[in-house]
């Protein structure tokens, strides 16, 4: 375990809190695919319920839950990589300590 394998998480790390950034101002590039067309396809459905005269609460709440389900994903992902990079820091100072304590001086 190197410091490129910690740089390489923090990376990880750093693009998923943008990503999780924008799902919480709604934004659409951080959705996986199936997401996206669940979004669009509720949007469309809203629409159409709209035109008909009806309102809109239906899909509005079908966006939310989905915005919803993305942030918890982030969040996971988020949470497992903050984990994988604590224990890299951990194995790289016992390694260290280890290393320190078996020479000479």
């Amino acid at each position: 375990m190197t410091k490129s394998d910690i740089r390489r998480l923090d990376k990880a790390i750093q693009q998923t809190e943008r990503k999780l950034n924008a799902v919480h101002n709604q934004e659409m590039w951080p959705l996986e695919g199936h997401e996206r067309r669940a979004i669009l396809r509720a949007a469309a459905g809203g629409a159409y319920s709209l035109h008909r005269g009806n309102g809109t609460a239906r899909a509005d709440n079908k966006i939310d839950n989905l915005f919803n389900s993305a942030e918890m994903r982030l969040i996971a992902e988020l949470t497992a990589l903050n984990t994988e990079r604590q224990r890299l820091v951990t194995e790289n100072a016992q390694a260290k300590a280890a290393k320190k304590s078996s020479g000479w001086w």
